[in-house]
C-alpha cells in the first residue's frame, strides 16, 4: 500500500520539477509532515496526507512527509533532514508531537511546528484542537432520535475528548429516556479492546454506537453491521460502510484545517499556542444521512446547527 502512495508523491516532485514552482508571496516556503502510523488508514493519517497534498496544490510549494514517526529520536532525525530541505513549516499530525517540538522549537526559531489536541508552550509551536463538543452534541441528538430500545452507547478512546460529553448531552435534549453509556478504550487505535466494549454494550441492550476513535472505528461499524445494530460515524463521513447502518457521521475536515492554517502562516497570521476551530470555520461537519433518518428531522438539526454557527449556542443553551 505505501508503494503507490510515495510514487504519488514523488510524481507530484517529478512534476514540480519540470516546470517551476510559483512560489508564493508569503512566508510558506516547504512544508513536511510527521505521522505517527501510516498515511494509508483510511481516516486520520490519510486526512493528513491529503491536507499536504492540498497544500502542495494550492502555494505550489514542495511538501515531504515521514511515517512511523513515534518516538521523539526519530522526529528529531526528521525535523533536522526537514531543516536540512528548506521545511519552514511542520505538521505533527497528533497529540504527541506537542512535547516534542517544545523540546525543538528554540533550536528551529526559523521553523513554525504545528500538532493537535497539544500543549503548545513556545512561540514557534501551534496546537490546533477541534471544538469537538458541538459535533458529538448533534451526533447524539441523531442517536437519540434513533434508538429503538433507547439505550445509546459511544466507545470513546479516551475521558478528555470533548465530543463525548456533547454525544452524551445531545441524546439526552432529543430524547429524555434515553440511557447513554460510555466505554474507553485509552488508546486510538486497539481494536480488539473496542470490539470487546462493543460486545458489552451490544449484551446491555444498546443499539446506536459512537466509535469515537479513528483507529478502531471501522471494526465497530462492521460488527455493528452484522447485528443489524446503528452507528454515528467518526472524524471521516463513513456512509460508504452500509447506509443502512450509518445514521450520518460527525465529520472533522483535517485536509481543509492544513490549508486554513497554511494559508494563515503564510499570511504571517498564525498564532502560537492552543488554537480551536469548529463548524464556524468550515472544517467540522455532519456527514451524510441515512435514508432511515426522516427529512424532518434532519430540516430541524440542519436548523439547529445553522443556528450554532451564527450564535454558538447549543440546542440545550
Amino acid at each position: 500500500m505505501k508503494k503507490p502512495l510515495l510514487a504519488m508523491l514523488l510524481c507530484i516532485f517529478v512534476i514540480a520539477s519540470c516546470r517551476p514552482l510559483v512560489q508564493t508571496n508569503g512566508q510558506l516556503k516547504k512544508v513536511g509532515l510527521l505521522v505517527p502510523e501510516t498515511i494509508n488508514d483510511q481516516v486520520w493519517g490519510t486526512k493528513g496526507y491529503k491536507g499536504l497534498l492540498k497544500i502542495q496544490s494550492q502555494f505550489k510549494v514542495d511538501v515531504f512527509y515521514k511515517e512511523g514517526m513515534d518516538n521523539e529520536a526519530v522526529v528529531k532525525q526528521a525535523v533536522a533532514e526537514f531543516d536540512r530541505k528548506g521545511v519552514n513549516l511542520i505538521f505533527g499530525h497528533g497529540s504527541e508531537y506537542a512535547e516534542y517540538f517544545n523540546r525543538l522549537a528554540s533550536q528551529y526559531p526559523h521553523i513554525h511546528f504545528v500538532c493537535f489536541n497539544g500543549e503548545a508552550k513556545e512561540k514557534n509551536v501551534t496546537s490546533l484542537n477541534f471544538a469537538a463538543n458541538a459535533m458529538g452534541f448533534f451526533g447524539g441528538m441523531v442517536a437519540g432520535k434513533m434508538t429503538k430500545t433507547d439505550k445509546v452507547g459511544v466507545i470513546a478512546a479516551f475521558e478528555w475528548q470533548p465530543e463525548v460529553n456533547g454525544f452524551f448531552e445531545g441524546a439526552l435534549y432529543q430524547n429524555e429516556n434515553v440511557d447513554v453509556e460510555v466505554r474507553f478504550v485509552e488508546h486510538w487505535d486497539d481494536v480488539h479492546r473496542a470490539l470487546e466494549l462493543l460486545d458489552e454494550l451490544i449484551a446491555d441492550g444498546v443499539d446506536v454506537v459512537y466509535p469515537a476513535g479513528d483507529g478502531y472505528n471501522v471494526p465497530v461499524v462492521e460488527k455493528l453491521k452484522q447485528h443489524g445494530l446503528y452507528a454515528i460515524g467518526y472524524v471521516t463521513d463513513q456512509s460508504d460502510l452500509g447506509k443502512l447502518t450509518v445514521l450520518t457521521s460527525t465529520v472533522q475536515h483535517v485536509d481543509r484545517l492544513y490549508e486554513l492554517v497554511a494559508k494563515k502562516f503564510n499570511d504571517g497570521k498564525l498564532k502560537s499556542g492552543n488554537l480551536y476551530f469548529d463548524f464556524q470555520d468550515g472544517v467540522i461537519s455532519m456527514g451524510k444521512f441515512s435514508p432511515l433518518v426522516d427529512k424532518q428531522f434532519r430540516r430541524e438539526l440542519a436548523n439547529e446547527i445553522e443556528r450554532y454557527q451564527k450564535t454558538g449556542k447549543l440546542p440545550n443553551e
